[in-house]
């Protein structure tokens, strides 16, 4: 492929390792064509750890030779090639204490962890939340994060990574494979999304009154239509799909919302200095050498992934 071409406020990075990501095999599979219309053939790869080569003439915090790590906008993805150009407000420099590759796994998972938990959830001290997947890639970030904002967390995983979300810092563990978390967990304050319909629909009724259910898996809300800036069309369709789901919040006297992180390097610069004081460590599976990239997905899209999976290209 040709070497991407900077705009004025573009770093471009020479990368080093990318996270993969079930988002990626998601476009691949075209399940995200309303929220994303990317146009076949593209790069995919959605999270880059690298070294910055050279900077557009507008690029103020970057300079060649720094170590930066992101999670590249909408629309301007491409991390599993040797080099990508990001927006320097979507770039970070990645954690010192980290590997390329440990880098590479945070971005994606930590974002929508932090805009899931802070942004839209305002978690505090003492509250109580349920992260599902909790052996997972977000959720082996968001248990790390709840605990680190003062909050109880309970989480469902297999039994087999019980001691895994324990230590990262889980109060109680479900066996999703056994047990009905619907009968275990009541009056929570936030639920974290990231399963099925049936799924979502129980996560509504472990909710107290004024409680907030936060989905990663859909479906799309008008709230989240408004702000993505889609046409009418596709605002009339989200309205549609997340009818009946914001209907039962309703009776539940809960409130609904659909996540999709957005890229932004500010919040990327507090999930750094987390993880360099030893508040957030990095989950990694599996590395892969490029050449094996699709061999990665393949493995992602299994579902039976400890935290992230990552492929090394130096």
């Amino acid at each position: 492929m040709p070497n991407p071409k900077l705009q004025d406020d573009d770093v471009l990075v020479q990368v080093h390792a990318a996270g993969v990501n079930l988002l990626d095999s998601k476009i691949k599979n075209g399940e995200f064509k309303l929220v994303l219309p990317y146009r076949l053939p593209l790069i995919l790869g959605h999270d880059v750890a690298g070294v910055v080569v050279e900077v557009g003439p507008r690029v103020q915090r970057f300079k060649p030779r720094d170590e930066v790590y992101s999670r590249p906008d909408d629309l301007r993805i491409g991390a599993f090639a040797e080099l990508i150009a990001i927006k320097e407000d979507s770039l970070a420099i990645k954690p010192k204490a980290l590997t390329m590759e440990e880098a590479a796994s945070i971005p994606l998972v930590g974002l929508t962890a932090w805009q899931a938990l802070v942004d839209k959830a305002n978690l505090t001290k003492g509250q109580k939340v349920f992260i599902q997947a909790g052996s997972g890639g977000v959720g082996t970030f968001a248990i790390q994060l709840a605990k680190h904002l003062g909050a109880t967390v309970a989480t469902t995983t297999s039994a087999a990574n019980f001691d895994l979300v324990k230590q990262l810092g889980a109060d109680i563990a479900i066996d999703y494979r056994k047990d009905d978390f619907e009968k275990i967990l009541r009056d929570y304050d936030v639920v974290l999304n990231s399963q099925d319909k049936p799924t979502l629909e129980k996560s509504l009724r472990v909710l107290r009154p004024g409680g907030k259910l936060i989905s990663i898996s859909g479906p799309p809300d008008p709230e989240f239509a408004k702000e993505s800036g889609s046409n009418w069309i596709v605002r009339s369709v989200m309205r549609v799909l997340s009818y009946g789901i914001r209907k039962q919040a309703k009776r539940q006297r809960v409130s609904y919302s659909f996540l999709f992180m957005r890229a932004n390097g500010d919040q990327l610069r507090e999930i750094s200095a987390l993880v360099d004081s030893g508040i957030i460590r990095p989950v990694v599976d599996r590395v892969f050498p490029f050449e094996s990239t699709g061999e990665a997905l393949a493995y992602v899209e299994k579902g039976r992934v400890k935290g992230k999976v990552v492929v090394s290209l130096r």
